[in-house]
């Protein structure tokens, strides 16, 4: 290791020290002896001005091939600086001008630079001398240049504003409730109060015509609102809608917020599952029970407004049960739909487990059959008082104990006039463990009621 170590030392030696060596030697040397010659040339009045335009010649090519990139032109757009806006804002209504506008500065990068340090930019529009009029305003943008070197372009330059003149009306002011899904399920709105039910709203006298309603949005997801109780919210905006639900921005609301006393309750009822049948069992066979939850009657609390909740009677399942049959029994895992108005359900997944067994008949006479879908003025008596037959189709356990008061049997008479008519008995059936089949037609004489 050694040898090659002083082998690669003698190539270097001889390539790179020996040579750097002499010629530093050699420059001392020259300037030892040349030192006095420098001095006078320095002294010389033509040479320094020979000097100077070598220099020059050289520092103008650089600049105009733009090799000095701190000389070099730049451009860059600073993007949505606010506009301000200044005239009678008691008086005059003004449409057109834009919320903010670009600016593009051009000029040396260093410039550019500090000019995006000092941020700022400022655009003012001045209308302070305009009236009202129908006839637009042409009028240029004015700003301020933070730093003189640069050029400054606007986009856009001007705008055509139209300035109306200030009217105020007296609006009714109701309220919407929002961010209703960040409520607590179990609660509901009972009632809300504002603490004005009008408002007076500003604008020109085309925007006022465009308004349809003035709502006070009370937001629910306020983090107070936790429990059934009463709250007192301040500062809940006010929003002026078209009759498109389009909010308008060129109207002034005066005053801009009320306060709103909203009332929470947490009411809760119980509602039960009514299974509902599609499609056809095998050839003799029918539903012999019906369980949920492995319970025949199965009811699920569900929470809401009390207004709404007292038009729901029952949460309807529909269960396919077309070919089935051959087996004993067959269970279906069911997901609840929650009905309109339904906040939060006890349970959202039910259990239905249906059993089969073979089907039986039998056959019930009924007279009562209610008419349906009369006309108005009209009146329906049946013609003959015999009564009808109706077959009874499902296992014995379930059709046993069926009468004819059980049976609700109704006729059809949507578009039917003045005369006699025979129509199909129907039952209204809502008991898929049983089958009801007619085969027979009633005459019905249809008269005016006057």
């Amino acid at each position: 290791m050694s040898k090659i170590f002083k082998a690669l030392y003698r190539v270097l030696d001889k390539l790179f020290i020996v040579p750097i060596s002499r010629v530093v030697y050699n420059t001392q040397n020259v300037m030892k002896r040349n030192g006095n010659l420098i001095d006078r040339l320095l002294n010389r009045q033509r040479f320094l001005i020979f000097l100077s335009l070598v220099l020059a010649v050289v520092f103008f090519l650089f600049i105009d091939n733009k090799v000095l990139l701190l000389v070099q032109n730049n451009a860059e757009v600073i993007q949505n600086v606010p506009v301000e806006v200044k005239y009678n804002e008691e008086a005059y209504i003004v449409d057109g001008v834009p919320s903010t506008v670009d600016i593009t500065i051009t000029g040396r990068k260093s410039d550019i630079y500090l000019a995006k340090q000092l941020g700022e930019f400022k655009v003012s529009l001045d209308l302070s001398k305009y009236s009202a009029s129908d006839t637009p305003h042409k009028v240029y943008f004015t700003y301020s240049k933070n730093i003189d070197n640069l050029n400054y372009k606007l986009d856009p330059s001007y705008v055509s504003v139209i300035i109306k003149n200030k009217v105020s009306s007296v609006s009714s002011v109701s309220y919407e409730l929002i961010n209703q899904d960040k409520l607590d399920s179990k609660l509901s709105v009972k009632s809300v109060a504002l603490s004005k039910s009008e408002v007076v709203v500003k604008g020109s006298q085309s925007a006022l015509d465009k308004i349809a309603w003035i709502k006070a949005l009370i937001d629910l997801s306020n983090t107070d609102l936790t429990e059934a109780g009463s709250y007192d919210i301040d500062n809940v905006a006010l929003v002026a809608y078209d009759n498109q639900g389009k909010i308008l921005n060129n109207v002034e609301i005066v005053p801009s917020t009320l306060s709103a006393t909203v009332v929470l309750d947490s009411y809760s009822t119980s509602i039960p599952i009514v299974v509902k049948t599609t499609g056809k069992l095998i050839a003799g066979k029918s539903i012999a029970s019906i369980l949920i939850n492995n319970q025949n009657d199965y009811s699920v609390t569900v929470y809401g407004s009390e207004a709404e909740l007292a038009d729901l009677k029952s949460i309807p399942v529909t269960i396919n049960v077309d070919g089935l049959g051959s087996d004993n029994a067959k269970s279906f895992k069911y997901t609840l739909t929650k009905p309109n108005g339904v906040r939060y359900m006890s349970a959202s997944t039910v259990t239905i487990a249906l059993t089969f067994g073979a089907e039986q008949q039998k056959t019930v006479e009924i007279k009562n059959i209610n008419p349906t879908n009369l006309g108005s003025s009209l009146k329906a008596n049946m013609i003959s008082n015999e009564s009808v037959s109706v077959i009874c189709k499902g296992v014995s356990s379930v059709i046993e104990s069926v009468e004819s008061a059980d049976i609700n049997a109704y006729v059809d008479l949507t578009g039917l006039g003045v005369g006699d008519h025979e129509v199909e008995v129907k039952i209204d059936n809502n008991n898929p463990m049983i089958t009801y089949v007619v085969s027979s037609k009633i005459k019905v004489r249809i008269s005016s009621a006057n």
